[in-house]
């Protein structure tokens, strides 16, 4: 499944007080692995940055002076999330300026970013495994071993790419896969791999047992608990559609 990871920064907030988009990033995930692919834009909002949201990201009035503005990246933008699960931290703070910006343009089918995008958002996913502990991104970033070094100040691009790791991290369990017995070449203590042993024809067949139909009834509860609790499909429900429609 493809993913994308997203952040933006922001004039201020809230939105309903007229604050604006100034900056997206965006990072691509496929199968779990960043392919390389990213989005990245500076916008000019048309509006002064409050001293508050400039000491947080440290983008200036006068830098944005040049940019383009949200109906100049509005396409490209679009086509690079559409279809995709968009991953985002505190998502309803994201996805309610991205859903303005498109509505100032008129652009209201693509003014929720639902319909077009399944939404994970990491917070929520955080405070359900880590309750009553503090769930901020460089919180997540401690608890799981992620480099945020270079984040002295907030940045979309950078956001994304950490928030990425840290959501690896949180859902990925085993990280790495190697055969048992197979150490890197130049180690001396590495055993040898050992060779594959092959089960014998004969052997007695493993019996099926199927689920009753209680047993799928529960199956698909647990599933829709799974899939609320993550604002997105589960993992399981993922396959079986990619197994219909294959």
């Amino acid at each position: 499944m493809r993913s994308v990871v997203l952040d933006t920064e922001t004039t201020g907030m809230p939105v309903t007080d007229g604050h604006r988009i100034i900056e997206i990033g965006c990072v691509e995930l496929m199968g779990r692995r960043l392919t390389g692919r990213h989005y990245h834009v500076y916008l000019q909002p048309d509006r002064e940055i409050d001293e508050g949201a400039i000491a947080v990201h440290g983008i200036t009035n006068e830098y944005l002076l040049d940019k383009p503005r949200f109906k100049e990246a509005a396409d490209e933008f679009f086509e690079f999330i559409k279809g995709a699960q968009l991953i985002i931290h505190n998502a309803a703070f994201d996805v309610g300026f991205i859903n303005n910006e498109f509505a100032l343009l008129g652009q209201h089918e693509r003014a929720d970013l639902s319909e077009h995008c399944p939404i994970l958002d990491t917070l929520m996913l955080a405070r359900g495994r880590h309750p009553g502990q503090r769930n901020s991104l460089d919180a997540l970033c401690k608890r799981y071993d992620v480099d945020n070094s270079g984040r002295d100040l907030h940045g979309a691009l950078l956001d994304a790419e950490i928030l990425a790791d840290v959501y690896l991290a949180m859902t990925g369990g085993q990280t790495h896969l190697s055969l048992a017995g197979d150490g890197s070449e130049g180690d001396g203590n590495a055993q040898q791999p050992s060779a594959i042993r092959r089960l014998p024809a004969e052997r007695q067949r493993t019996r099926i047992i199927q689920a009753s139909a209680a047993e799928l009834a529960e199956h698909a509860a647990r599933l829709a608990l799974i899939e609320k609790s993550a604002g997105a499909p589960s993992l399981w429900a993922q396959l079986e559609q990619a197994k219909a429609e294959g």
